[in-house]
Formats: C-alpha cells, sequence, structure tokens
C-alpha cells in the first residue's frame, strides 16, 4: 500500500513538472540560434521511449530564421542501414521570445517549444511540450555546436530534465554517428 502511494505521488509530481511553465532565456536572439547544431541529449517522458532508447544515436538539427521571426527545423538523423531519416517543421513564433509552437504532421500533436538556455556557439536547452489527444509529455533535447557535451553541460541537461519531471531511465546523451549527406 505505501509503494503504490509513493508511486502515485511521484506520477503526479511528474505531472504537475510537465504542466509547470518553463520560460525562454531572457533576451533570445533569433539570429543567434541560426545554423547546424548536433541533438547530443534526449529526455522525454513519453512511454515510446523505452523501448527506442537502446538504437538512437546523435543527429543534427538545422535551424534558420525566417524573415517574419518563425523558426525553419530540419532534423535529420543516419539509420543503421545508411538511409536518412528527416523531419522539418515551421515553429512560428509567439509573442514570448524564445518560445515557438507548431504542429507536426508526422506525429499528429501540437508542440510548445521553448529555448530555455542557450550560449549561441555552444549549447542550446531546448523544452518542449507535445500534446495529442489532451495528453501532455514532455520532451527535453540537448543541442550542441559540436559533436560533444562537457561533462558540466551533460549535467545540467540532466539535473534541468529532472526538475520537469522525467525519470533518470528516460535521459540519454547521444552516441555519436556519422551524418546524412546534405540535400
Amino acid at each position: 500500500m505505501r509503494n503504490t502511494l509513493l508511486r502515485m505521488l511521484a506520477a503526479l509530481m511528474c505531472v504537475l513538472a510537465a504542466c509547470a511553465d518553463i520560460p525562454p532565456v531572457q533576451d533570445f536572439d533569433l539570429q543567434k540560434m541560426a545554423g547546424k547544431w548536433y541533438v547530443v541529449g534526449f529526455a522525454t517522458n513519453a512511454p515510446w521511449f523505452v523501448n527506442h532508447k537502446a538504437g538512437m544515436k546523435m543527429g543534427t538539427a538545422v535551424i534558420v530564421p525566417t524573415a517574419g521571426g518563425d523558426l525553419d527545423l530540419s532534423y535529420a538523423n543516419l539509420n543503421a542501414d545508411g538511409t536518412c531519416w528527416r523531419m522539418t517543421h515551421l515553429a512560428k513564433k509567439t509573442d514570448t521570445p524564445g518560445r515557438f509552437t507548431f504542429h507536426s504532421q508526422v506525429w499528429n500533436n501540437d508542440n510548445d517549444m521553448r529555448i530555455v538556455d542557450v550560449l549561441y556557439n555552444e549549447y542550446a536547452l531546448v523544452h518542449t511540450i507535445k500534446t495529442k489527444d489532451g495528453v501532455s509529455e514532455v520532451l527535453n533535447k540537448l543541442y550542441s555546436r559540436t559533436t560533444e557535451a562537457s561533462a558540466a553541460l551533460q549535467q545540467k541537461f540532466t539535473q534541468f530534465s529532472l526538475d520537469t519531471g522525467i525519470l533518470a531511465d528516460n535521459i540519454a546523451i547521444l552516441p555519436q554517428n556519422a551524418e546524412c549527406p546534405e540535400v
């Protein structure tokens, strides 16, 4: 009985953390986000992640600011068979600098994405709340300008993910991977 109550309390804490309003970074600079990033960290409370985490590897994200202040996002991951998995989104700006929204055609979900911490020439910590059929999940990503993330940066990402309700087993620093060819 006690364990059941503790599990229920832990689940409630995760839900509350996922729904907490995580603000974007102060003084967000859209133009400095531009360019190629490596997705070196991935953390989510989504149930599918448990079965896929072991096979995940580092990919790339290319961010292109639009004239209207939105973000063109292009993701690419090289698969084990040599093919490339690609996905693109147009993330629309909101009234809050550093916060963007988009609908994923691939996953049929609505996304509320915030850049919560960034040193533009080094890393970006991206927090996204994904909602489908009234159910929300948290996804945190660690972007780096290089394929390496320092131990301190990995710890920062891990702690942020824990603070946003993600279990330690659902936080991954992704192994390096070859890149997809440019298209």
